[in-house]
This record gives C-alpha cells, structure tokens and sequence, in this order.
C-alpha cells in the first residue's frame, strides 16, 4: 500500500490527485490490475469527474455546499457535520482499472481528494494489485 500525503488549503476543495495515483501505477510496475484508491477520514472523500474544465470543480462545491450548508442546526460537538454528510455522499474509495501500465479513465476524467473540511494534512491510501 503506497500512502499519499496531502496539505489542503481550504474548508472545502477538489484537489486532481491522477498524476499521483498514476506515478504510484508507474512505481509498482504493475501492467494489468486495478487500484483501490481509499481516504482515510471521515470528513474528506475521493471521487472521479471531469478535469478538464476548472469551473466543473467549482460548481460542484457550489452545489454542495449549498445543498448541506456548514450551518444548519446540528448537534455533532465538533461543528463538522455538514464535512461529515459530505464525505458519505462522494465516499472513500473508486476502483480504477489499469491496463498497459495505465489507468483506465475516460477522455476528460481525473481523480480528486474531496476536502469537507479543511485546511488540514491528509492521506490517500493506494493499493495496487495485479492480474
């Protein structure tokens, strides 16, 4: 298992974290196979979309943020729990196919860390496995 460190810089942001996840498939030598790619927090997430468009990224947020607002009456202590709705609804783990060394993402996917609440040090656990 190959652990990614990640620095966030805001409350919430996608970071493109593909060329990462590719250099650990370019590490591993690994041709054929799939990579799990799994965050280890409650209040982050990963996902795969569009990267070749920034404003897809912003609307996203802006989406989100607007459907579980940071403010609405909760009772979670930490004052966290719209990062919390958040996480569960991206989720902590995609499956990405390799194949001739590469990962098999479509024409305008990439990768991203989902940070709900930020800025805070993170990781991004990948493990590879071959055929």
């Amino acid at each position: 298992m190959i652990k990614l460190n990640i620095r966030t810089s805001a409350r919430t942001e996608l970071l493109d974290i593909t060329s990462a996840i590719q250099r650990a498939v370019d590490d591993s030598g690994i041709q054929s196979g799939v990579a799990t790619v799994f965050i280890p927090h409650t209040t982050a997430a990963v996902t795969i979309n569009e990267n070749a468009d920034p404003s897809v990224k912003r609307d996203m947020l802006y989406e989100i943020n607007k459907v579980i607002p940071f403010e609405d009456h909760y009772h979670h202590l930490e004052g966290n729990s719209a990062a919390h709705i958040k996480s569960s609804l991206f989720g902590c783990s995609q499956t990405i196919i390799i194949e001739d060394g590469r990962l098999q993402l479509g024409t305008w996917q990439g990768v991203y860390f989902c940070e709900f609440d930020g800025p805070r040090q993170r990781q991004v656990w990948v493990q590879i496995l071959g055929e």
